[in-house]
């Protein structure tokens, strides 16, 4: 039998129902995995060990009591991306502009995983308020790989994927703007779920690119994804870009089945600079589906060539408008100056780090006069005819599959130097956020050497959840990708 920590948190939930375990233990054993591995990962900011005992403790007496209706992650351990307002708990996005505050409320997120009865053990490592593919732009320190602590996790959900690849939590919360949910997952052979635009509501989810944002859970297995959505998802008052459609109960979606399923191959995905490695074990991947039954056919999404482009204008643009907020007046960190313009710089300029300062500046820039039809106009009229080539693409398959990221995880510091080469990371998750679609990364094979996670991603229509999980499902129950573990011991953790 599997420790404690290695458990998916279906098994979790389970065992804890059965009475065969208390919360307190199996809260206990992750907090020893932590202070065994997190010495040599960096995945967290901060952990809250006396918090979450005392709510592992309150989740075993609720059990005694049989409290426990409408509480399927009673006593679960889950850790949150540190981007999601947690009550009395920091709330930094990986910003020194940020370094003191303390959230004074819950995301609605957060609000749902506490009546679920969910144990919350910290706060996840990020780039910096999201802007980042590998968490090297985490103002406070870079996150590391289990697989190879020399290489990055990913990004910018890069301590999500990385605290439940190496057994921290059970699963983790994060969000996802343009793959930062995806691609993580897949550097580290975890599951992750970017649900549709507005399914999951954005309260209390501090703002990046608010047409874009979502978020979304990373998990060890399909199953633990099902049933994270089905807690979390649902309409919010609090949020006006919030879909009033009904909850499904995505679990029951998980049947095997997929004979008749339609998948589609975009052949624009087959972007230079696709590891071979890459290739062939998506491709791979495919053929399993293909082998249970589901149909697969090449399909064109002509406008993908122009995602990336249109991407880095309407992100950054959205980003200059929300980072707009913190200028040292109202919350964080506030640099004095001998009036407001030299206040506003100094605490901007200390307080923000060199990947959100030139997101900043780009976005203001494209949204100035003389240059807002030019650019950021143009690019969201680009996004339109991306979302068109998905809805066209989904009259003829229920499934589109690409790799998630065109290569494994990279050296750290191997690309710090070019933005460019990091931003082109995403050129096979970004047009999902645009497109407002759903999106999943699920283990799918390992490179040789060195050897490192390979992830697939499957993408589904507009609220097309269900559909989406049941496939992804199905190619893991035909695989065991996801029972493959990352040899932290051997390689001098702790």
């Amino acid at each position: 039998m599997a420790a404690l920590h290695e458990m998916t948190l279906t098994e979790a939930a389970d065992r804890l129902a059965r009475g065969e375990m208390s919360s307190r233990e199996l809260t206990r054993a992750c907090l020893d995995r932590i202070e065994t591995v997190e010495r040599s990962l960096g995945a967290f900011l901060s952990v809250d060990a006396d918090g979450a005992l005392a709510a592992a403790d309150a989740a075993d007496a609720a059990r005694q009591k049989g409290e426990v209706a409408g509480r399927p992650l009673l006593g679960v351990p889950l850790a949150l991306k540190d981007v999601l307002a947690e009550r009395d708990r920091p709330l930094t996005c990986g910003s020194r502009i940020l370094e003191n505050f303390v959230s004074p409320y819950d995301a609605t997120v957060v609000e749902r995983l506490r009546r679920a009865g969910a144990v919350f053990l910290g706060r996840l490592n990020m780039d910096e308020f999201a802007m980042g593919s590998s968490t090297e732009n985490s103002a406070f320190h870079p996150t590391r790989n289990p697989w190879d602590p020399d290489r990055i996790p990913g990004g910018s959900s890069g301590g999500c994927a990385a605290a439940v690849a190496a057994g921290e939590c059970l699963a983790s919360i994060g969000s996802d703007t343009g793959g930062s949910v995806r691609q993580p997952a897949s550097f580290c052979g975890v599951v992750g779920l970017k649900p549709t635009y507005g399914r999951v509501s954005r309260y209390g989810l501090v703002a990046f690119a608010s047409s874009l944002d979502q978020v979304g859970p990373v998990t060890r297995t399909v199953e633990d994804a099902a049933q994270l959505l089905e807690v979390i998802a649902g309409h919010d008052p609090r949020d006006s870009t919030s879909l009033p459609d009904p909850v499904s109960a995505y679990s029951r979606a998980l049947t095997g089945e997929v004979r008749g399923l339609r998948i589609g191959l975009p052949r624009e995905y087959q972007v230079s600079g696709l590891d071979p490695e890459v290739k062939v074990a998506v491709a791979q991947a495919v053929d399993v589906l293909a082998g249970l039954g589901a149909e697969v056919k090449e399909i064109s999404l002509p406008h993908t060539e122009y995602a990336v482009a249109a991407y880095y204008i309407i992100a950054p643009a959205e980003a200059s408008a929300n980072l707009a907020r913190f200028d040292g007046i109202r919350y964080g960190v506030r640099r004095e100056g001998a009036d407001p313009i030299a206040l506003y710089r100094a605490t901007r300029g200390a307080g923000f780090g060199l990947e959100v300062k030139r997101r900043v500046i780009l976005g203001t820039y494209v949204l100035s006069s003389g240059y807002y039809d030019a650019y950021y106009l143009r690019a969201q009229k680009v996004r339109s005819l991306i979302r068109q080539d998905f809805l066209r693409a989904f009259e003829e398959v229920d499934v589109v599959a690409t790799p998630t990221v065109p290569t494994t995880a990279f050296r750290l510091g191997e690309k710090s130097s070019d933005p460019l080469q990091m931003y082109l990371l995403d050129i096979c998750t970004l047009s999902c956020n645009l497109a407002g679609i759903c999106g999943i990364s699920v283990p799918c094979g390992f490179s040789k050497d060195p050897r490192l996670p390979i992830g697939l991603q499957l993408l589904g229509r507009p609220l097309g959840e269900e559909t989406l999980l049941r496939a992804a499902h199905a190619y893991q129950s035909a695989t065991d990708w996801h029972r493959r573990r990352p040899p932290l011991e051997s390689r001098g953790a702790g």
